[in-house]
């Protein structure tokens, strides 16, 4: 037994937990002699799943109970790999991705993912939504929405709102508004005890009750938000029954528009405990997975849909103006990569909007984003410059395989690769480019990677890409390009209230 891990668990954490499990307290107990596990999950929107399998250049295993998810080794370091710069999949611990893939995202759907940062469910209904519809994504720590944001635009998620709001603020501007929520509520992050033993060591009894007030405020608001006949995802990473069935037996008595729906199964998951809440059996349709039954670490879930039959759809976005000579700049550089679509769809030029120097690609969706704190609205496409335009990077993550022309593709194992994530230029052989100069897109297999621009056979980055606008005071903040990591999923639960 890992004494080291063991003796970081608290007392009092280790005795409710026996009473909780009773035979399999033992059990869970040896969990934590095993080794962490590791996945990442991949972006479909972009690529399938058998492409990935067939390109990917260190050994993967399929996650059982996520469609699109992979075990990956410990030695293993993705985010160095070319595949992952370009946005064909996120990192993200393997019971972490449970939540999002039980909330069943159509295109053309509004959803809201409430506590979003890092990324991790922000990204994967982003995805599913396939380009169409709109994704809300907020988070009330402006510094972490930022990170949201990167890994949003990784992702090459063009049909994006990230506000950095307080969750009360946006009941206001959004009553009844959402086809689908994930609430991933701030918890006490018991079931990450394994993976971060910090969170152990900070643990108190007390810290749950604090927690459950602001989880039942929290689910009160996100019910507000839900569409009549809309679905809504709670979720956790803590063990703790008041932060788990006590909310949702609670929301369910404050809330009788709600109902527990089943969520699809899967041989390692266990049941709500109706006895840890207030006795009704309905909690039974909750999922709790426990780290010595599956891979992974600890979560809770639950799926709810309000009652009724949603109105009408917001509509689309309103019809912008487009300066004339803004729309011929934006229209030479088009001309010149040979844009065809953006992810998958014809470009919309109603949907252009300008704001100083900066050009945006707004939602198609009309929405009342007025009085909210934001990042983006939109995908940011790129900067005027003097009789020109110049694309930003997530323009270059939004396409998708062949949607342009002016394409340079090496293979992920191609040297050069590393060479442009560290910003150097490279040596391009003339039958490598579609044609003899100007702006191309580097792709690795195909997919995007970034702008360039070709000289006399040299690849150069452009760097005033560097630079990316943030929310409603246009102030300039650094960007990585290109290396964007994720945050740790699971860790944000504490540190939030913390």
């Amino acid at each position: 037994m890992d004494s080291d891990k063991l003796s970081a668990l608290p007392q009092a954490f280790l005795h409710r937990m026996e009473d909780m499990l009773g035979d399999d307290f033992e059990p869970f107990l040896a969990a934590y002699e095993q080794p962490r596990t590791y996945g990442l999950r991949v972006n479909t929107a972009k690529i399938s799943c058998e492409e990935f399998e067939q390109i990917v250049p260190f050994e993967v295993k399929k996650i059982p109970w996520v469609s699109n998810g992979y075990f990956y080794n410990e030695d293993v370091r993705p985010s160095r790999c070319a595949l992952y710069q370009a946005g064909l999949y996120y990192l993200q611990e393997p019971s972490a991705m449970t939540p999002a893939s039980r909330i069943p995202v159509e295109p053309g759907e509004y959803v809201l993912d409430m506590c979003a940062a890092p990324g991790g469910k922000a990204t994967a209904v982003g995805s599913a939504l396939k380009g169409e519809g709109l994704l809300v994504a907020n988070d009330i720590s402006t510094t972490r929405a930022r990170a949201l944001l990167r890994n949003l635009e990784l992702f090459g998620i063009p049909n994006l709102f990230v506000a950095n709001e307080k969750p009360e603020k946006m009941v206001k501007n959004f009553p009844e508004f959402f086809h689908k929520i994930i609430l991933d509520a701030p918890c006490s992050g018991e079931g990450m005890f394994r993976k971060e033993e910090a969170l152990a060591r900070d643990w108190t009894p007390e810290k749950s009750e604090e927690l459950s007030r602001i989880q039942k405020q929290l689910c009160l608001n996100a019910a507000d938000m839900l569409q009549p006949g809309g679905q809504m995802l709670y979720s956790t990473c803590t063990f703790a029954p008041c932060e788990d069935e006590q909310i949702i037996s609670w929301l369910l008595r404050e809330r009788p528009e709600l109902s527990l729906i089943s969520m699809e199964d899967y041989e390692g998951f266990s049941t709500g405990n109706p006895e840890w809440g207030d006795g009704n059996p309905q909690l039974k349709k909750c999922v709790r997975i426990f780290p010595h039954k599956m891979q992974g670490e600890g979560h809770f879930l639950a799926l709810l849909q309000k009652e009724g039959t949603a109105g009408p759809s917001a509509g689309t976005s309103k019809t912008s103006r487009l300066a004339a000579d803004i729309r011929k700049y934006m229209e030479e550089f088009f001309k010149e990569i040979g844009l065809k679509t953006l992810d998958g769809q014809e470009f919309d030029w109603n949907r252009v909007e300008v704001r100083a120097d900066k050009v945006y690609y707004l939602p198609s969706v009309s929405c009342n984003f007025r009085g909210l704190t934001f990042i983006r609205n939109g995908l940011y496409l790129g900067d005027l410059k003097k009789n020109r335009f110049e694309p930003a990077q997530p323009l270059a993550l939004a396409f998708r395989k062949n949607e342009a022309e002016a394409v340079i593709s090496l293979s992920v194992d191609d040297p050069r690769l590393e060479r442009y994530l560290k910003g150097e230029t490279l040596t391009i052989e003339p039958e490598e480019a579609a044609h003899p100069k100007g702006w191309h897109l580097l792709c690795v297999e195909g997919y995007p990677l970034g702008f360039g621009k070709l000289v006399n056979g040299t690849l150069k980055k452009v760097e005033s890409i560097r630079k990316f606008p943030s929310g409603c005071s246009q102030s300039r903040q650094p960007q990585t390009l290109l290396i964007w990591m994720p945050g740790t999923e699971g860790i944000k639960h504490f540190s939030i209230i913390s």
